[in-house]
């Protein structure tokens, strides 16, 4: 099945300037196996989205189909075919 990631500016220099990418990945996948193939292809991206761990870090905020993914089972989130997977970093400042 195919999805697309869509990268916001800052993560797309990792991506070789890609602001959408389309992800091949088996049927019946997770937000956790999108990831790994988006992040096969851009290792660069890893360590902006995932920790040591491999857990999302506290800034990323991941969406399916515009469902943030922590609401809906977090890296086990399931991905449906011709999903949209966006990334988004949040935004902080004072």
């Amino acid at each position: 099945m195919r999805v697309t990631v869509h990268l916001p500016g800052l993560l797309r220099a990792d991506a070789d300037g890609a602001a959408h990418v389309p992800v091949e990945v088996d049927d019946g996948t997770g937000l956790r196996d999108v990831l790994n193939a988006l992040t096969a292809r851009h290792p660069g991206l890893d360590r902006r989205i995932r920790d040591e761990r491999g857990a999302l870090r506290r800034y990323v905020n991941v969406f399916v189909n515009g469902d943030e993914c922590r609401g809906i089972g977090g890296l086990d989130a399931p991905v449906p075919d011709g999903a949209d997977v966006r990334l988004l970093p949040s935004v902080a400042g004072g």
